[in-house]
């Protein structure tokens, strides 16, 4: 019996929701990788309104100073903005991963009940060749040319009755 179209319509299913759980979570990790250099950026952001506020002091220069204060303090925000948001997409990213491997470990069950029962019809189809080649020889061979082979039992009892009757048909003896 061939393997059914409903379990390789299974297979086909649990293949597309592991390929659109894959597209999915290697998008959010696209995001993810995007939200840890915008994080980086912002932490360049600061350091370098640190650094102008820094060498307006030297300077003497207020608005630069002010400046620089207000940039290091705008990116001090974003970057809790964007780390929060990374924190999220993290849990996201972890969800994504766990759903993949599901779908991968459902997709490798049902390639699993196909190659087994593709075994068993290997099986089958042995255990049937080997029949039709068993029957083939049996028709080949004559039944003239068969042997019966002598039983056991029907040796014991022939000895012991001829023995018992050579005994008493045999006139010369007497």
């Amino acid at each position: 019996m061939p393997v059914s179209r409903a379990l390789r319509r299974l297979l086909r299913i649990r293949e597309l929701e592991e390929e659109q759980s894959r597209a999915a979570l290697e998008s959010v990790i696209g995001e993810l990788s995007c939200l840890e250099k915008a994080v980086v950026v912002a932490a360049g952001r600061d350091r370098q309104g640190r650094q102008l506020v820094s060498s307006s002091a030297l300077n003497g220069e207020l608005p630069d100073r002010l400046a620089g204060l207000e940039e290091s303090l705008a990116a001090i925000r974003h970057g809790k903005v964007l780390k929060e948001r990374r924190d999220g997409v993290k849990q996201q990213v972890e969800i994504l991963q766990q759903s993949f491997l599901a779908r991968r470990v459902e997709r490798r069950q049902a390639e699993t009940l196909i190659e087994a029962a593709e075994a068993m019809n290997a099986i089958e189809a042995e255990r049937r060749g080997q029949q039709a080649l068993d029957e083939w020889h049996r028709s080949r061979t004559p039944q003239a040319n068969r042997k019966p082979k002598p039983c056991a039992d029907t040796q014991g009892v022939g000895s012991s009755n001829r023995a018992g009757r050579g005994h008493q048909s045999n006139p010369e003896k007497n």
